[in-house]
């Protein structure tokens, strides 16, 4: 069992998650239920699913949770590529953030291989 709030990935992963809702607070209105409400679930689920992972009885379980934690990793960066091209985030933003997505899913590979005895 790891403790996630050690885990600088999670860290990174909450601080994704807070500026991902701050970007989105500007997004139009009529996309509070739309793109707005996707972004902010799948930027949350890569810390959820970190800390979910880290209290799972082994590594291999841990590992599948950052699997899925990856994957709404890009599910997220799909949504800011898509705000992006619609004008709701401005390119140098989308820039920042994408760049702090990829850090993170680097991060949750080099992690996962670890953990499962790979590196």
């Amino acid at each position: 069992m790891h403790n996630f709030k050690e885990l600088i990935i999670w860290q990174k992963a909450i601080d994704f998650a807070v500026q991902t809702y701050k970007v989105s607070g500007s997004f139009p209105q009529e996309e509070k239920y739309g793109l707005t409400n996707q972004l902010r679930r799948s930027a949350v689920s890569i810390a959820s699913n970190i800390a979910e992972g880290s209290g799972r009885n082994g590594n291999k379980e841990f590992a599948q949770f950052l699997g899925i934690a990856t994957g709404s990793g890009y599910e997220a960066e799909t949504q800011i590529i898509i705000a992006n091209k619609l004008g709701f985030i401005s390119n140098e933003n989308s820039e920042e953030i994408l760049n702090n997505i990829t850090e993170i899913h680097r991060m949750m590979y080099v992690f996962s291989n670890k953990i499962k005895g790979i590196v």
